[in-house]
């Protein structure tokens, strides 16, 4: 008998997103035979759509939220921080990073593809996302719930970015440009001399800003460069460049390919490449108040007005490939991150309260901020049987952050012969004092390297069950990472104490300083602290865990996980005027329990609970022994005897998913954070200035609400059936028990006699409410194109932003309203558009001194305002193509 093999595909849009083709196979003539010889069912699952990132969300049984490649493009989202600010409860704070459940970025930990990720900025915990593109990044995925096999560095959340995975060959390229209503074609925009052209681009221009040879490798002895070196052994120049600011743009090249590798392996090749320029200018208030004392009131230690000029450039390369053949998955993956910000930043008025100076004062910092990450990883997984599975990988990073000759020059604005204000640009100084500052600040990896392993296995039998009903884990993820700080200073000296002052202009004054020198009227000279200008860290973090997953049939799902974690710490640094070093050493072993239940109420709603302890570690900043020195004498001090938080957390979580891209969840959270780190803004010890520095609180407690839905609007009228709308709210409230050094802080002196009590408070950085929302309109042509229009919003409460202290009230940063809109178009097959509008309101961003002091207040102006500046609206537009 004769067939023939009729193909007949069949599509299938499941609610995971999964696409489903049905090959069936029949004889000769459909009408006369019935049986069907054979249905062969093949699945191909997208993970990138928004409609199976929520289902994955559904069926997890930690509480994991992600955002799809799909949401990414749809929003217009650039990086990884704009990305992770649309998921419940997060939101980005003004050069700080990311705050989860209105946690500082101090309570949150990074994993790229599994692995841990060192901060490539000692201010920061995790590396500034805004760096990551999104065009390598295939999923974002946001554990708020800890398990067992992620690090104990867990309390808001850990991030774990997933690179992008090859479904199929392609070759993008994108280009963007932007301007702002601020800073875009802004005439006498001020820039490095040596930051422009294309080693500035590149972030060349750092190699001439580093530490002169002569001293470069030796202990600081107030070495006394003589006229020559003076004259030649610093290559970057103290002028600054008046530009018209340009609008900023993105470049970014991005391919992968497939390779086949026998009859079913294939070879995944990805290479990405981007680069990016912005010009942004801020202006606004940089007060500082102290406390004058019982009887007495609270007023300014500086009345400033800064002008800030920044000039940023960001590059990234990613170089992966991935092998992947039946059970068997290997990736090895290069991320290369750079990071480039030129600042000059002016100040106008007075600081340590020399009032006399409120008309005429005036210091400039020329500073550039630069940071290099390498990131080399190999990850590997074989699936042995259907039973058993092994997984491991391995990282290497070179991690490196530095801050060279940044410049400090400060001066007078009025005539010296006539006391008249000079002409702008121009400012009366002398030599000597701390007028003429060169500062290095180097933080470089000596090795950072990060690995896991983990064994899985699979007990009982499926039946019609989905899965295993007992899955076993046991583990091992842990890292090192070594780094040395170095911090020098180098002074402008005289030894000509009878040289009259001079007027200079501010811009270009290094032919007049080139000429002091070879007149013998200025000099170099190191000053360093002998005790502060060298430090090492050590860390070394080893964690041992096991998970049980239990599902007694199809609606239980229940993880037990238990976690062991050594983190010995090693800080060696130099106590004031003393011959040898100080060996701060921490030996801390940390039980780790986890429990996450999931019950199913049925196919639409799911219930869950889960516990955890937990730990958080400080910033680098935080613990590190140096005082870092800022010219508008707002110093940051670390603290090397700052201990890790141990914190408990409980969420209990209701679910519902009425279709396949709807949802709504409440989340109920508390917290008991023991040791809560805090950062406190008080009196310099030195009388004057003001000092940000860190102390453990003795706990601190918190309870908050989570509300998140995603809604069809077709609910409501079948018109708006292309209208989704999305928002989220969390609400918290929280509250401290101070330490005894707190309360040495900030207690006035006079409550020893007056028996007077601090005023309870919330955990600074805590944000009483997180919002955010947004409004999508989404089209297809008959060619199956889609154009998205999005508006989307956030706004956080009033958070502290510092503990005050001696009679004054916290430092509050204020709400800050963002409203976005977003269209994104596909063109053609090939061709693409976004446009976005960022920051339409233009609020002003604000952190405020708070209205309930100790002491009445004499502020300049009445005015409370520790810093305030605006952003102005930015307007982008991308166009890409796709081959």
């Amino acid at each position: 008998m004769n067939f023939r093999k009729l193909s007949i595909a069949v599509l299938f849009l499941t609610t995971s997103g999964t696409v489903l083709y049905a090959q069936e196979t029949k004889k000769d003539t459909a009408k006369s035979e019935k049986k069907i010889e054979g249905v062969v069912i093949q699945g191909n699952s997208s993970k990138k759509t928004e409609t199976a990132v929520l289902v994955e969300q559904k069926k997890a049984i930690i509480q994991k939220q992600a955002v799809s490649a799909e949401e990414i493009s749809r929003k217009g989202i650039s990086n990884v921080e704009q990305g992770l600010t649309k998921v419940t409860g997060i939101t980005t704070v003004e050069g700080r990073g990311l705050f989860v459940r209105g946690l500082e970025e101090r309570y949150n930990y990074l994993l790229i593809n599994g692995l841990g990720s060192p901060s490539n900025n000692p201010f920061q915990k995790i590396i500034a996302l805004k760096q990551f593109p999104t065009d390598v990044v295939g999923k974002l995925n946001i554990y708020k719930t800890f398990n067992s096999n992620l690090y104990g560095d867990f309390a808001g959340a850990t991030f774990d970015i997933e690179t992008l995975t090859i479904d199929k060959p392609f070759t993008k390229i994108e280009f963007g440009v932007g301007v702002n209503t601020l800073s875009t074609f802004r005439n006498n925009f001020k820039r490095a001399e040596n930051a422009g052209g294309i080693e500035g681009y590149l972030g060349f221009n750092s190699q001439d800003r580093r530490l002169p040879s002569e001293i470069r490798n030796a202990r600081p002895d107030n070495y006394k460069f003589s006229a020559d070196q003076s004259l030649n052994s610093f290559k970057d120049s103290w002028n600054v460049d008046n530009v018209k600011s340009l609008p900023n743009t993105t470049i970014g090249f991005t391919t992968a390919q497939k390779v086949k590798m026998g009859e079913s392996g294939n070879l995944g090749i990805l290479f990405s490449l981007n680069q990016g320029t912005k010009y942004e200018y801020k202006d606004g208030a940089n007060s500082q108040f102290r406390s004058q004392g019982q009887n007495s009131f609270i007023d300014n230690m500086n009345f400033l007005n800064r002008k800030q000029y920044n000039y940023e450039t960001e590059s990234s390369v990613l170089l992966g490939l991935g092998y992947k053949n039946k059970g068997t998955n290997i990736n090895l993956n290069a991320i290369y991150l750079q990071n480039t910000n030129n600042i000059i930043e002016d100040n106008f008025g007075y600081k340590d309260n020399q009032v006399q100076n409120k008309n005429s004062g005036f210091f400039r910092t020329n500073q550039l901020d630069i940071s290099r990450f390498l990131d080399l990883q190999l990850t590997a997984s074989q699936k042995i049987n259907e039973r058993n599975q092994v997984k491991a990988g391995g990282s290497y990073v070179i991690n490196n952050y530095s801050q060279p000759d940044r410049k400090i020059i400060e001066g007078n604005r009025t005539d010296p012969s006539t006391g008249a204000l000079l002409s702008d640009g121009n400012i009366q100084m002398r030599y000597g004092g701390n007028n003429l500052i060169r500062q290095y600040l180097d933080v470089d990896s000596r090795f950072y390297g990060s690995a896991f392993a983990e064994y899985q296995l699979s007990l009982g039998e499926k039946g019609e069950r989905k899965d295993y009903p007992i899955q076993i884990a046991v583990g091992y993820n842990g890292f090192s990472d070594f780094r040395k700080t170095s911090y020098r200073f180098i002074f402008g000296r005289t030894s000509n104490a009878s040289l009259a002052p001079f007027v200079v202009n501010v811009d270009t004054p290094q032919n007049v300083f080139d000429t002091s020198i070879r007149n013998g009227d200025l000099f170099y000279q190191e000053g360093s602290d002998i005790s502060q200008f060298y430090s090492s860290f050590y860390q070394i973090i080893n964690g041992g865990y096991t998970n049980i997953n239990l599902k007694p049939n199809d609606s239980w799902d229940i993880l037990l996980g238990a976690r062991y974690e050594n983190d010995m710490t090693l800080i060696r640094y130099s106590e004031q005027s003393a011959d040898k070093k100080t060996n701060l050493e921490k030996n801390n072993n940390f039980f780790l329990p986890s429990l996450a239940i999931k019950k199913s109420l049925n196919s639409k709603n799911n219930l869950r609970f889960s516990f955890s302890k937990t730990v958080t570690r400080p910033i680098l900043i935080e613990t590190m022994p140096i005082t870092y020195i800022n010219p508008d004498n707002v110093n940051i001090v670390g603290n090397p005897d700052i201990k890790n938080s141990e914190n408990y957390n409980f969420d209990l979580k209701w679910e519902y998913f009425p279709t396949s891209k709807e949802m709504f969840a409440v989340n109920l959270f508390a917290k008991r954070i023991n040791n809560a780190i805090e950062r406190s803004l008080t009196a310099s010890g030195n009388a004057t200035g003001s000092t940000i520095t860190f102390f453990n609180a003795k706990k601190a407690d918190l309870l908050g609400v989570e509300l998140e839905g995603i809604l069809n609007l077709n609910r409501i009228s079948e018109s708006l059936k292309n209208f989704t709308l999305g928002a989220n709210a969390t609400i918290m409230y929280s509250d401290v028990e101070r330490s005894q050094e707190q309360l040495n802080m900030e207690e006035p002196v006079w409550f020893k006699n007056t028996g007077e009590k601090l005023r309870k408070r919330g955990l600074q950085g805590a944000s009483p409410y997180t919002i955010n929302a947004d409004l999508k309109y989404e089209i297809k042509n008959r060619n199956n194109l889609s154009q998205t229009f999005s508006l989307v919003y956030n706004v956080s409460g009033s958070k502290i932003y510092a503990t005050g202290g001696t009679g004054t009230d916290n430092y509050y940063e204020k709400p800050f309203h963002q409203i976005d809109f977003v269209y994104q178009g596909q063109l053609t097959k090939n061709w693409n558009v976004k446009f976005a509008v960022q920051n339409i309101l233009d609020s002003k961003y604000k952190i405020l001194l708070g209205d309930k002091n100790y002491l009445p207040l004499n502020l300049e102006n009445g005015n409370n305002t520790l810093t305030d500046y605006y952003r102005g609206v930015t307007f982008n537009f991308t166009v890409g193509y796709t081959f």
